[in-house]
């Protein structure tokens, strides 16, 4: 289980991330955040977004409701 759950179901693009990125400046090294969103893009999104921001992806579930856990580092 996560340390912080964020749903960011009924968002779009680019709100999951702009959710995803305000809530990972509160937490501390090494906590993880799960994320379920239905964007359609939100996969591509995360993957970007975590290559980019240099966190670890943990986990990445896809379907009509995708989820991602991820852990700041």
């Amino acid at each position: 289980m996560a340390d912080r759950q964020l749903d960011c179901l009924g968002l779009n693009c680019p709100m999951p991330i702009v959710r995803i990125s305000q809530t990972i400046k509160t937490m501390a090294w090494g906590e993880t955040l799960e994320v379920t969103a239905d964007d359609p893009a939100f996969g591509a999104d995360v993957h970007a977004w975590i290559a980019k921001m240099g966190h670890e992806l943990l986990a990445f579930e896809e379907g009509p409701m995708q989820r991602a856990v991820i852990r700041k580092v």
